[in-house]
């Protein structure tokens, strides 16, 4: 009797033993590895996102710039007359942009002659660096403060108002200086800018984001940080345009993982050495994993307690299925492929048996959804189109392949045009319907082997497997079943929306040897058709046709 019980007890034992030394093992292997993979996918995004809130601001600043050149050519500032004349083209300005909080068009001295709203008309700002620096060429300054100004202007939030100048010679027929055209924007645009592009992320994965100056002050960010100085170890090697993913210890003392990018400007504008940082907290990106682990450790206990309550029943001549069963769970264990045997008799065998594959199977199944989680981080979650992470993974591969046989890749860059407009009207969930309906067109225009992907907005990249001897009349047959796909109306609701398209398209090799310069020739194309008309697709190299296709 004796016997027969230690000989129960021993096999219980050895029977929770192994279920748990299983589960263990391939929940520590199955937990690093997606908490590898998790971190390398969240911390892409978060490199990505800042990447396009550097962009958008650069932009930004590029196009407002533009904007005061323009302005600055016409003959009512280069031959001033009647200041109040100058004074409404100001305050027309003003009201069509709210961005700028003040501008103003002094004389060759720094006397401000006309400004909107007449706010320091009279005044002279001669020691300003927005008089000084914009006498001699177009200035775009850092942002500051300006306590005279602030005083001035309407402020209904009660917080410390920040500018950022800008500021161009004006200059008569004979090229002397006839004055200065001054504007101070204001620096809240640049939090509109992050509410519309990372709003819905900073909420739904609780990611703050931070602009940070030249000198690593921060310029926008939680409250509590505004005027901090950041310095992390990744910010040190981190060259212009690049963005970068890291674990970083903050000066709060928690470990983040942080995506960085820093400008280098947009066209003309050569920016003013900020980076965008956007961070998650590590324990908040691994906790995923972490439930995921709690869930093996609980089926751990609830397969432990049944397979002792088994052990416990059955008898010493049963020891044998059992070893059997041991073994390949030991060699499962150990990274081999391998099955548990099903044992068919008796009955409290076949049921370990059974749970332990039942264990196995689960234990696959949470790996399985690891990859449909890693899946969705390569698709745009609104589109379902493929997103800059894949279009990565998917270069490579398109480019060794047609090397190897001797075909090339057509580069095509879309835009929408009209986009802004229909969003603006109807709303965003509008503009979402047409980004849905645009994306399944463009799959729809596609071949067998080809990719589209959403790189933000409404911005888009075909890569088109063409044949070496026909890749631009291929290309063009593409790009121009897209251009039609998209003209057709969309309906929303009542409406029926209209869109339009505008491709820039280059070969590989055909054009450059190199697939990222070709890459860059694309988006060149799809500028100047942009400029040329909209509506119409160039090819790199092309001459831009008179009237859209």
């Amino acid at each position: 009797m004796l016997r027969t019980q230690s000989l129960r007890s021993h096999y219980a034992l050895l029977t929770v033993a192994l279920v748990c030394l299983l589960s263990l093992l391939l929940g520590g292997l199955i937990s690093r590895d997606s908490s590898q993979r998790i971190r390398a996918e969240i911390g892409r995004d978060l490199a990505e996102v800042s990447y396009t809130m550097v962009d958008r601001l650069d932009r930004d600043m590029q196009s407002r710039a533009s904007m005061l050149q323009v302005i600055g050519s016409l003959s009512a500032l280069r031959h001033p007359g009647d200041s109040r004349e100058v004074r409404r083209l100001l305050d027309e300005l003003q009201g069509k942009f709210p961005s700028i909080a003040w501008i103003g068009f002094t004389d060759a001295q720094g006397k401000v002659r006309a400004s909107s709203d007449g706010i320091l008309e009279g005044a002279s700002i001669a020691q300003r660096p927005v008089f000084l620096e914009g006498s001699k060429e177009l200035f775009i300054g850092d942002v500051h403060e300006a306590v005279l100004l602030a005083k001035l202007l309407p402020n209904p939030t009660g917080e410390a108002m920040k500018f950022v100048d800008i500021s161009l010679p004006v200059r008569d027929d004979a090229g002397h200086l006839v004055g200065v055209l001054a504007s101070h924007l204001s620096w809240s645009w640049a939090d509109e800018v992050r509410e519309a592009i990372l709003k819905p992320i900073e909420e739904t994965r609780q990611v703050e984001f931070f602009v940070i100056g030249r000198d690593r002050t921060i310029l926008l960010g939680p409250r509590e940080l505004v005027g901090q100085k950041l310095h992390l170890p990744m910010m040190q090697n981190l060259s212009a345009r690049q963005s970068d993913w890291a674990v970083q210890q903050w000066p709060d003392g928690k470990q983040y993982l942080t995506g960085l990018t820093a400008s280098q400007g947009y066209l003309d504008y050569p920016g003013l050495g900020w980076m965008v940082v956007a961070r998650q907290d590590l324990e908040l990106a691994d906790a995923p994993v972490r439930a995921m682990h709690l869930i093996i450790l609980a089926w751990s206990v609830v397969l432990a307690l049944l397979f002792a309550a088994c052990g416990w029943l059955l008898a010493s001549y049963v020891t044998r299925p059992l070893r059997t069963i041991a073994r390949a769970a030991d060699r499962l264990a150990s990274g081999e492929i391998t099955v548990i045997p099903e044992i068919g008799s008796p009955r409290e065998i076949a049921r370990l048996s059974h749970s332990i594959r039942h264990l196995v199977e689960s234990l696959t199944h949470q790996h399985a959804e690891l990859d449909a989680l890693e899946n969705r981080a390569h698709h745009d979650p609104l589109t379902g189109l493929p997103n800059r992470a894949a279009l990565a993974r998917f270069l490579p591969r398109a480019q060794q392949r047609n090397q190897s046989a001797q075909d090339g890749l057509a580069v095509l860059y879309l835009d929408l045009d009209g986009f802004k407009p229909v969003n603006d009207r109807y709303g965003h969930g509008a503009g979402d319907q047409v980004l849905r309906e645009a994306a399944s067109r463009m799959r729809g225009c596609l071949r067998g082997g080809d990719l589209v992907v959403r790189l933000g907005g409404d911005e888009f990249l075909m890569i088109l497997q063409v044949a070496a001897d026909d890749a631009a009349n291929q290309a063009r047959q593409i790009a121009e079943r897209t251009l039609q796909a998209l003209a057709a109306p969309i309906h929303w609701e009542s409406q029926q929306l209209l869109i339009g398209c505008s491709i820039g398209g280059a070969l590989w090799p055909q054009h450059d040897a190199d697939l990222e310069k070709v890459m860059e020739m694309a988006d060149q194309a799809l500028y100047r058709a942009k400029q040329t008309g909209r509506g119409r697709v160039m090819l790199h190299g092309e001459a831009p046709a008179d009237e859209p296709q």
